[in-house]
């Protein structure tokens, strides 16, 4: 069956170091030093060591450890004692922070008298999951993807995918989690000013203007326009049940359970009667098993007038080898994430979280689309879309 799949494979992730590094081996790329077979095993060693770093973030992040570290410090058993975790495990997850730098550790005469704090930085970072620099999530979801490394590889080998639903409740939840700040920071106020004025000034005047977010994942993007423009209704649309519930509880807590609907449904089997101004897709289109069906069934729940707005992910223009940080994570996404979800779906080519301008363009033509605008916004990760019957 086809499906419309909530936002998710990666989120948006500021363009920064997460924190310090680990100096452990040399970190030279192959064919650089004189011996490359000696460069190619720094690299690996030192890939070794980031990816236990990510791990115990992921840890300390699941665990509230850094959130309780953002303030005076603190001994291993008086953050055991607030986060209600073993006073064994804390220490040494703070003796770990503390050798790869996240955490300075305050010696005292004995080692349970040790106090520790976040190092400068960190807080903004790993600490405070409301801001537009908090990466917590992003090791949580790493740590999601790598549980599932040897079905991913099952799948090379047979073309079977592997559905968002099996990736757990970490993946879910950190995905949210990543998208919860921008969404509800940029988009009422910076994303759909650049992309649609014309939307936004009648949002702005208080018209009651009829949005729809598709693959709308938790719900960030519906809350952040019911958010900033008391008239607006909004229908997020997604497949995933879980991710309906974790959706329908972030609207309620927002207090707009009133304005803004969450739809458990695939919107190619069922297509909404409800006519839109505007809708929107985050994040979700390069997911999709069937892209082409699902902008086309987008395209017909726009009224005369209406507007799609898209973000998704940036990827080159075309292919090619050596690519920078950017290109590397959305080929890292893609295998471990994007391209086996959309396998799941019964894709036969699936498109991959390495979207290139050129196929969204394609697929919206296809779609049924006349006008495709990419949008000068500045992003990291995604590139934003206009799209006009």
């Amino acid at each position: 069956m086809s499906q419309t799949q909530p936002d998710r494979g990666v989120a948006a992730v500021p363009n920064q170091s997460t924190g310090p590094r680990s100096e452990s081996g040399p970190q030279s790329a192959p064919g650089r030093g004189d011996d490359p077979v000696e460069a190619v095993t720094g690299r690996v060693f030192g890939a070794a060591l980031e990816t236990m770093d990510l791990l115990v973030i992921a840890i300390g992040d699941r665990l509230g450890y850094y959130a309780a570290l953002d303030g005076p410090s603190l001994t291993a058993p008086q953050l055991a004692a607030v986060t209600r975790t073993n006073a064994r495990y804390t220490r040494e997850w703070l003796e770990h922070q503390a050798v790869t730098g996240y955490v300075e550790m305050l010696p005292a005469g004995h080692m349970e008298e040790h106090s520790y704090r976040l190092a400068p930085g960190v807080a903004e970072v790993l600490a405070r999951p409301g801001q537009l620099t908090s990466l917590g999530p992003l090791a949580r979801q790493l740590a999601a993807a790598a549980a599932q490394w040897s079905r991913v590889a099952d799948g090379a080998r047979t073309g079977r995918g592997l559905g968002w639903s099996e990736y757990g409740r970490d993946m879910r939840e950190s995905q949210s989690d990543l998208n919860m700040p921008q969404l509800r920071a940029q988009l009422a106020h910076q994303w759909l000013p650049d992309a649609l004025p014309e939307v936004h000034d009648r949002l702005a005047a208080g018209d009651r203007v009829q949005v729809a977010d598709i693959g709308c994942g938790g719900g960030w993007g519906a809350i952040a326009i019911a958010d900033a423009f008391p008239q607006a209704r909004v229908d997020g649309y997604d497949v995933d049940a879980e991710t309906v519930e974790l959706a329908r509880l972030n609207v309620a807590k927002a207090g707009h359970a009133d304005r803004v609907r969450i739809v458990e449904g695939d919107l190619l089997a069922v297509a909404p009667t409800a006519r839109y101004d505007l809708v929107m897709a985050f994040e979700c289109i390069h997911d999709m098993p069937h892209p082409i069906e699902t902008l086309a069934a987008m395209q017909r729940m726009l009224r005369p007038g209406g507007r799609a707005l898209i973000a998704d992910m940036a990827g080159a223009e075309r292919m090619e080898p050596d690519g920078d940080p950017i290109q590397r994570a959305l080929y890292g996404f893609s295998l471990l994430i994007c391209l086996p979800d959309a396998m799941a779906g019964g894709a036969v080519d699936a498109t991959g979280t390495v979207l290139r301008p050129a196929t969204m363009n394609r697929y919206a033509r296809m779609a049924g689309f006349s006008d495709i605008t990419v949008v000068p916004i500045e992003h990291d990760f995604w590139r934003f879309y206009v799209l006009r019957p």
